[in-house]
């Protein structure tokens, strides 16, 4: 091994030299310049260099002597001659990883960046570190470049992984893997190089001796090498976080993440003799003198998937594959236009697309994907979606076979699973978003809404069409979307980007009372009420219960009692009369209501009332999408559509919501009631800390019973083991999720559990491991309660939650629950 050191060294150098030269290639000229000036920024702490901080800020690169293209930078932006003195050398090395360098980088491609550092730093100039490096990123992306950094400790691989899940940073849900992919992916930009390529890959299982017998014996200094240590075997239970991470991560990279997962199946295929891609792209390494396709990190990963798909015979995910490596690429062959990013990744794709048997009518398709309209993209939403979790279910059968229990703490579960369920769990009324990423442009010019009234051929109901109603354009064309109410319809086409300003919608109407005029005002009401876009839900917000934060409510959209009341002598309004209630016929003037709203996990829900039970039916809904300690909505927006007294039906709804929801959330209330009279029937909304219930009365003497009633149960409601729930446990109460509760005593803890129907079992001082507790129930949710259809396999996402009951001044407060492993967040990629 020690003959061929120096053999290997110049060997990775020069290829390390040929893959900058191949990831500078591939960017534009603000990507370059960013990327070569980047050690600057790093290595010196200058006040006129962009990104500086005051304080004890780290820098320093290990062993970093600038060129003269960066010297020059350097002496224009401090303006002298003489290099900053640099007194510390903090940062062992930058390194890039992921797609940069690979056939995979194209012009678009982000750069993520490894900034490895002294495990002895304090977590004070680490957080300085960590704005410095945001800086930088800020100034990247004020040049159109995306640029992440991640803070690895040189000990990271080594001690447990403590790290917090993020929109860029995996947590705990990767660890030897996200190493195992940097080995394979790495490119040095700065500092010290890698010894892990120089160890023989037959002896990866002796890596860690080998390495400290190099140090040992002083062939090599630690100041010259970094070691991150070896992969020589991936614990099996990475892989089930490893999956969350990626499905998460396929909601903006789909094409990437398809491939990433299917490495992940063929890995736990293999298992326990597992050949990971960078142990065979260290082998060709140490055996060949040249740079070949064996070391490009996104070709290994299509011939890692190819094989395995082929043995299996699935034909149809191996098409799949090749056609997201193919997008991924971004380098269109069916124009005759320059190479976009190389003209090597330019001859590897016509080389393999030719061993593929692809026509020109498929790369034609594939190279105008940035022209796909809605129809392409609800196909390729299905494909990508089903592959996923086809991958997924099939890495959980591969956890239920071997007995494994997941290495991913429990609250990255628990956040990963609720980023998921928000993003892909098809529920009713919730607006499904289809486009991730596939294609930039959905709007359309023209829409059109058909009603199909009862006793018709077709479902009743209404349908959404992409073309306007003349004959020739409409006969013969499938519809987008199918509801039995409008309003979904609308605000699908609405938030998926196909409703846009200029939209030319028509309607034609059977049976409902909605005009033209009054759809076109619902869609600008719509536009004007809702963004289409909003930052992600942060984990904070995920670890709690939904609440609704913006609430849009039409009233009339498709039944309005005030339509066919004639024209030349409507019924004249008495001054602060009930709409309610209207008239001596005491006639309720609301015929539908329909909701649509945000809530804090950013999904988007509609629901749709009508009939006689409407209005007490829709107030009961929205109060029971509020827990009692929930914040009230941030903004309550109501419209109406009626022929008449438009503007006082909307006034007198809102004051009633309004009161309604202040009811709702009276913390100093154990039980409400409001009274509502509608039409000629009188209702009890009856309004308690774990849900809200409705009941309509005859007379006085039948609210009384009903109160009374209502006591009752609420009181056999506790479970009759003489033990008690908390208030604030009831006051947290949401529907349809499962939550668990823990309080510390003196003999262990007590458990609070409410299930999606707030009934309550409750287990006095438990004496095991919260943390197996979670772990545990995480699993049996996982492996047993699946509901998530794709082929024949089903998912569930909408897991337990869980939290700490924590005294604090004589109150107890309900906190997220954190494992006793969690310690400072470090960051990492994925």
């Amino acid at each position: 091994m020690f003959k061929q050191f120096e053999l290997l060294i110049a060997r990775a150098d020069a290829i390390n030299q040929i893959k900058m030269e191949r990831a500078l290639e591939a960017m534009n000229e603000a990507g370059r310049r960013m990327l070569s000036m980047l050690p600057v920024l790093l290595h010196y702490h200058h006040p006129h260099l962009p990104g500086y901080i005051s304080g004890e800020v780290p820098y320093g690169i290990a062993n970093f002597q600038p060129d003269a293209a960066q010297r020059k930078f350097l002496f224009t932006q401090c303006g002298h001659t003489t290099e900053p003195e640099v007194t510390e050398s903090c940062l062992s090395a930058v390194y890039t990883m992921g797609s940069t360098s690979s056939i995979g980088q194209s012009i678009t491609s982000d750069l993520d960046i490894w900034v490895c550092h002294n495990p002895e730093l304090s977590l004070e100039r680490l957080a300085l570190l960590e704005q410095k490096c945001q800086l930088i990123s800020c100034l990247a992306e004020q040049h159109g470049v995306e640029m992440n950094f991640f803070l690895i400790p040189e000990n990271k691989f080594r001690v447990g992984n403590r790290a917090q899940v993020g929109l860029d940073n995996c947590g705990s849900a990767q660890h030897l893997l996200l190493l195992e992919e940097f080995y394979r992916s790495a490119t040095r930009v700065a500092g010290k190089r890698l010894l892990w390529p120089l160890i023989p890959a037959e002896r990866e299982d002796e890596y860690d001796a080998l390495a400290s017998a190099l140090f040992s014996t002083g062939m090599i200094s630690e100041d010259d090498w970094l070691d991150l240590g070896g992969v020589s075997h991936i614990p099996a239970e990475e892989y089930f976080g490893s999956a969350l991470w990626l499905l998460y991560k396929g909601l903006d990279s789909p094409y990437k993440a398809v491939l990433k997962i299917l490495v992940m199946e063929a890995y736990s295929s293999e298992f326990p003799h597992t050949e990971l891609l960078a142990v065979q792209a260290k082998r060709w390494f140490q055996q060949n003198d040249d740079f070949g396709l064996s070391l490009d990190a996104y070709y290994l990963m299509l011939d890692k998937v190819t094989d395995y798909l082929t043995k299996l015979g699935d034909t149809k995910r191996l098409d799949l594959a090749r056609r997201c490596f193919y997008l991924k690429i971004c380098d269109a062959l069916s124009r005759n236009e320059p190479p976009q990013h190389g003209r090597w990744r330019r001859e590897l794709l016509v080389k393999l697309v030719r061993q593929w048997g692809w026509n020109q009518a498929i790369l034609q398709q594939l190279d105008s994907h940035a022209q796909w309209k809605v129809e392409q993209v609800k196909v390729a939403y299905e494909e990508l979606l089903s592959a996923l979790m086809q991958s997924y279910s099939k890495l959980i059968q591969f956890a239920r076979r071997n007995n494994i229990s997941e290495s991913i703490n429990p609250e990255d579960i628990g956040i990963l699973s609720r980023k998921l369920y928000t993003a892909f769990e098809a529920l009713p009324g919730k607006v499904q978003r289809i486009n991730l990423k596939i294609a930039p442009d959905l709007r359309e010019s023209n829409l059109s809404l058909i009603q199909v009234p009862p006793g018709h051929l077709n479902r009743q109901g209404w349908y959404l069409y992409k073309h306007s109603l003349n004959p020739h354009d409409i006969i013969g064309r499938a519809p987008l979307e199918y509801n039995g109410y409008l309003s979904k319809l609308v605000a699908w086409a609405y938030f998926n980007g196909l409703l846009v300003a200029d939209s030319q919608v028509e309607l034609r109407q059977m049976g409902s009372d909605i005009t033209h005029s009054s759809l076109q005002q619902f869609c600008q009401d719509l536009a004007d009420t809702f963004p289409v876009e909003l930052p992600p839900a942060g984990n904070l917000a995920l670890s709690r219960p939904c609440e609704i934060r913006h609430l849009g409510i039409f009233i009339n959209l498709e039944r309005d009692p005030t339509a066919d009341w004639p024209e030349e002598m409507p019924p004249v309004l008495a001054h602060g009369e009930d709409m309610l209630c209207f008239g001596q016929r005491q006639e309720c003037l609301v015929g539908t209501i329909d909701l649509v709203y945000r809530n804090s996990w950013n999904e988007v829900r509609t629901l749709h009332f009508n009939g006689l039970d409407a209005v007490v039916e829709a107030l009961s809904t929205i109060l029971s999408k509020m827990h009692q300690d929930a914040a009230a909505p941030d903004a309550i927006d109501v419209f109406c559509y009626s022929q008449y007294y438009r503007d006082e039906i909307r006034q007198q709804f809102t004051e009633l919501v309004n009161a309604c929801i202040s009811l709702r959330l009276a913390l100093d209330k154990q039980r409400m009631v409001k009274l509502l009279s509608v039409g000629e029937h009188r209702y009890a909304l009856f309004l308690e800390r774990r849900g809200v219930s409705v009941r309509e009365l005859s007379s006085a003497i039948d609210f009384y019973r009903q109160v009374s009633d209502n006591k009752l149960e609420r009181q056999t409601a506790e479970p009759d083991n003489g033990l008690h729930v908390p208030p604030i446990v009831d006051a947290y109460a949401s529907e349809g999720l499962i939550q668990y509760f823990f309080e510390d005593n003196d003999n262990g803890f007590n458990v609070y559990i409410l299930d999606e129907n707030n009934k309550v079992e409750i287990y006095h001082e438990y004496a095991g491991s919260k943390e197996d507790l979670v772990q545990n129930v995480n699993r049996y949710y996982t492996m047993t309660h699946q509901r998530f259809d794709f082929t024949e396999q089903v998912i569930n996402f909408n897991l337990p939650q869980f939290y700490e009951l924590v005294a604090e001044a004589d109150t107890l407060q309900v906190m997220p629950y954190r494992s006793i492993m969690r310690e400072m967040p470090q960051q990492a990629s994925g």
